[in-house]
């Protein structure tokens, strides 16, 4: 069997045309049909008093990989990893990409107990991956910054059955399971319109070790506009970023996964004199990504697999597939050596492999 990363890239685009459908569809959706975040609840958000400080999730304990080691817990840093892209979260789904909580739950639950520990899509791109020995990572990526992925509650908790709030359920109930995600905005975060709401918001995300970053401002097909308007797209919602207080984007999740004509202009560039310069640029593709240490790995287009089952054009390039297939490919997968040091990899992998960031190479 080929391995994913050699899998013909028509799949990829066929489900960057799936996922523009849907998104498509839910722009042309009339209003009534969208979830809106109502006036009293974004008073209460902006209201809400502080978040209680938490403890730092913590590093995975110290471990210095060897050779022998490394053989003893299989480890393989040049394997495949699952970027997983979710939409809305609603209690009915309207649209085929949107997920219950319920589905949510139940695919982090799978998660959990498969061994998947979460990191963020800044962290990957940047081949910084720190998970325990013997453990796979996952990143967990959310477009849109849709209401219904996250909203504070009266308390200035969570809400019940938004994405954050099934994250730190999940989390709660699995300790090694770390509650992060990557939740890439628009101009109106979370349906949220006001400064102060906004800041909140983003703000309590940062604060609990989630990643707030760029999915452009207005959400334009970056494919359709000129060079201009592309950089300016991005610029503004740094701006924002940098208004609402909360750290530059490391990363930047391509609006219906569309490639620009000038593809530089999503790494780096520059508009009305304010600069941006991202580790990753993430597509909205249908295979796991290679590994960041990878040479094939290609920071300005990093694969992701869409959230949802096996059903119509799911049955072979969704996460219910892809996730099974991981599981019966253990050879495949990427698996930690717990040493954030030095980086893992059979023999045979070997020339696959580029240390990055001068790390040590160990082959085994």
């Amino acid at each position: 069997m080929r391995t994913p990363a050699s899998l013909t890239r028509t799949v990829g685009v066929a489900n960057v045309v799936v996922v523009t459908v849907a998104v498509v569809g839910l722009a042309l959706m009339p209003s009534g049909n969208r979830p809106h975040t109502r006036p009293q609840e974004v008073a209460a958000i902006a209201t809400a008093p502080a978040p209680p400080t938490l403890t730092p999730v913590g590093q995975p304990p110290g471990v210095v990989a060897t050779p022998e080691f490394a053989r003893q817990v299989h480890a393989n840093e040049a394997g495949l990893v699952p970027v997983l892209m979710y939409h809305r979260i609603l209690a009915k789904q309207v649209a085929s990409i949107d997920r219950t909580p319920a589905q949510l739950r139940k695919e982090l639950e799978t998660l959990a107990e498969q061994g998947y520990v979460p990191i963020t899509a800044r962290e990957f791109a940047l081949g910084d991956i720190r998970v325990p020995v013997g453990r796979f990572p996952v990143v967990l990526t959310f477009d849109d910054a849709h209401p219904s992925q996250f909203a504070l509650d009266a308390s200035g908790n969570p809400a019940p059955g938004t994405a954050v709030a099934v994250i730190q359920e999940v989390a709660a109930r699995h300790p090694g399971f770390r509650p992060t995600a990557t939740f890439w905005i628009t101009r109106e975060p979370f349906g949220l319109v006001g400064t102060e709401s906004q800041k909140t918001a983003l703000h309590w995300l940062v604060d609990h070790g989630y990643e707030v970053a760029n999915h452009t401002w207005s959400h334009p097909n970056l494919r359709t506009i000129k060079r201009k308007r592309v950089r300016e797209q991005i610029v503004r919602l740094e701006r924002l970023l940098k208004k609402l207080g909360v750290p530059p984007s490391t990363t930047l999740a391509l609006p219906y996964g569309s490639m620009p004509r000038v593809r530089k202009d999503t790494r780096t560039g520059a508009w009305d004199g304010t600069r941006y310069n991202f580790a990753g640029v993430f597509l909205a593709g249908a295979e796991p990504s290679l590994s960041p240490y990878a040479k094939n790995f290609d920071r300005g287009a990093i694969q992701r697999i869409q959230s949802n089952g096996r059903k119509g054009e799911c049955r072979k390039w969704c996460s219910q597939y892809w996730l099974d297939w991981l599981r019966r490919h253990p050879g495949e997968r990427y698996v930690s050596d717990g040493d954030p040091d030095r980086i893992s990899i059979p023999e045979a992998l070997r020339g696959n492999i580029v240390a990055k960031r001068g790390l040590q190479v160990i082959a085994y």
